[in-house]
């Protein structure tokens, strides 16, 4: 597996909101760097790129915030290196910020700024590697600016399990996962803040271990195993770092 990261997704300086935190970032790495997967840096997201996803006004009101638009380019860009890497047959984790599960073709909300996962498989898209996706969004929330942007693409399936407790919630996943029939490659929003001790206060540190086991035998199955991640939320630091470990474990196999 690849972990998608960089330096430059420490700087807090970019905003004030929650996924901004100072130290959030590296909670989220310390159970990854130093680690058995490569780091690989991004470049950020082209202007073209970020087309595919939003509208032009949208985009062009995100560049006047110099330091946002900078942050949430190279983030989009790191879910792109992703995906790419993904359909090349090298799972993938982006671990970047802003995250961009709520980010929608003409807004954003929830401390997103650019969808990042639903433009990743866009380019792919454009492209030409894929034809089908299969999005599954484990944050807390909802991602409702995934959904809009993959709107227009039939064949983009979003699923977000919502359940009272987390073996159902497992259960949810396992049953979705196992539906599915084919698909070109398999993307996971993956949020951390269903932890029992942050917002969702429902899962575990090993339910997250379960789920990316879940997607991993998923893609084996259905796309020669193509697959890969994108941090959205989570905001429990001192437990993040184990949580993104446990799900990346499970994830790369």
């Amino acid at each position: 597996m690849k972990l998608v990261c960089d330096d430059r997704f420490r700087d807090s300086g970019y905003a004030s909101d929650n996924a901004a935190l100072p130290g959030r970032m590296e909670a989220a790495l310390s159970g990854l760097l130093p680690g058995p997967w490569d780091c690989v840096a991004p470049q950020p997201a082209t202007i073209e790129q970020l087309l595919l996803a939003h509208e032009s006004g949208y985009v062009h009101r995100v560049t006047e915030d110099g330091p946002r638009f900078a942050m949430a380019s190279l983030a989009a860009g790191g879910a792109i290196l992703a995906g790419r890497l993904a359909h090349g047959g090298e799972p993938a984790f982006a671990c970047v910020r802003p995250p961009g599960h709520h980010a929608s073709r003409v807004g954003a909300w929830g401390h997103c700024t650019f969808s990042n996962l639903a433009l990743a498989l866009l380019v792919l898209r454009a492209e030409g590697r894929i034809e089908s996706a299969f999005v599954l969004d484990i944050d807390a929330h909802t991602g409702d600016g995934t959904r809009d942007v993959l709107a227009h693409w039939p064949r983009a399936d979003v699923f977000n399990p919502f359940a009272p407790t987390a073996a159902e919630y497992l259960d949810l996943v396992e049953a979705r996962l196992a539906a599915l029939e084919r698909t070109d490659i398999v993307a996971v929003s993956a949020g951390f803040d269903a932890y029992k001790l942050d917002v969702g206060h429902k899962l575990d540190t090993p339910d997250f271990h379960r789920i990316g086991h879940l997607v991993r035998e998923a893609a084996l199955r259905l796309c020669r195993g193509r697959r890969f991640a994108v941090l959205e939320g989570g905001y429990y630091l001192q437990d993040l770092g184990a949580n993104v470990q446990a799900f990346c474990r499970g994830f790369a196999g």
